[in-house]
């Protein structure tokens, strides 16, 4: 089955492919995070393709696609739905339930960032427990259900930056960086020419159901499950574990949520890879996008320029994947 999953991935990179140029490394995480039954945070400057990656992917899976426009008037009932008053054939009055965006299967949150945040609050429940309470009655969303939300960087004029507990919910923080010279020509050739390539569907609802669980039924071994463990527990200032790096330059860790996501991130990378189990590589594939949001970098990292990235990439440095009391002496 894991060979399975290697050829619908393949299948997926070439339908997206056909219409983004470059980002590779994004629509990788972004297809992690499909399988992984996870939410994903698209972070990068306007123009660098998040929307036109959404779309595409969305013409590739038999899904329910909707969009919502963050804007700073946007309330929560745009976003979740209303109960409205309306006649009834006999003449009365009934009320009827006016579905908002947030009902479809692929929900593309664009410039999430630009709404404020109690209209952004109106996407956790349905990120958290595949649900939505509309006027007192819980409404059950049709599995599977994603969300990919786009943000553009928060120092940007007119935004609002994602509460903590809101970026939790999202199993990737992907960073879509600006494209290189070829890229760009290359971009430029396919945007400003007639060529439409259409995209091929390639999972639909129930296939991509079966992914997440046999992502699930990844194997891992008790040295890997144990590195995950020391690492969120070293990125804890407070813990009597924590690394140099992490008294250094954080303000909090990653947390269990953080360690939970980051493994099951990793499944979706061996399965992915066609491989039944994790291996420490799927574990440095995944640990930036999956832990860069939960970490908060003290004032003095901020003030020095030292990001999220840097500081896990310290920890990596000071954390071993092998047991300081399984490390031979002599």
């Amino acid at each position: 089955m894991s060979q399975d999953v290697q050829r619908a991935t393949e299948a997926l990179r070439s339908a997206v492919g056909q219409v983004l140029v470059g980002q590779e490394g994004v629509v990788e995480e972004v297809l992690m995070c499909l399988f992984a039954g996870g939410h994903v945070l698209l972070e990068g400057a306007p123009g660098l393709g998040k929307t036109l990656l959404v779309r595409t992917l969305s013409e590739a899976l038999t899904l329910d696609f909707s969009r919502i426009q963050f804007t700073p008037d946007l309330m929560p009932s745009d976003v979740t739905g209303t109960r409205l008053v309306v006649d009834d054939p006999a003449g009365g009055k009934r009320f009827r339930l006016e579905r908002g965006p947030l009902f479809g299967q692929l929900v593309l949150a664009d410039e999430i960032n630009r709404a404020t945040p109690k209209t952004q609050s109106a996407l956790l429940e349905a990120m958290a427990e595949g649900a939505i309470t509309i006027a007192g009655e819980r409404h059950v969303l049709a599995p599977p259900f994603m969300v990919l939300a786009t943000q553009n960087p928060i120092e940007m004029e007119g935004t609002y930056p994602l509460p903590e507990a809101q970026l939790d919910r999202f199993l990737f923080k992907v960073l879509v960086p600006a494209p290189d010279e070829d890229t760009l020509v290359a971009i430029l050739d396919r945007t400003t020419g007639n060529a439409t390539p259409e995209v091929p569907a390639v999972l639909d609802g129930d296939r991509i159901l079966a992914v997440r669980r046999l992502v699930r039924d990844v194997q891992v071994a008790e040295p890997v499950a144990r590195y995950v463990a020391r690492f969120v527990r070293a990125s804890d200032p407070a813990a009597p574990e924590a690394a140099p790096a992490a008294r250094a330059h954080l303000r909090y860790g990653a947390g269990v949520r953080g360690a939970q996501s980051w493994l099951l991130a990793a499944k979706a990378s061996a399965l992915m890879a066609g491989r039944g189990h994790v291996g420490f590589e799927d574990l440095a594939r995944t640990r930036q996008p999956a832990l860069r949001h939960r970490i908060l970098p003290s004032f003095e990292a901020e003030a020095e320029g030292i990001g999220p990235d840097a500081i896990l990439d310290a920890l990596a440095g000071e954390v071993s994947e092998t047991p300081a009391s399984l490390v031979s002496v002599g």
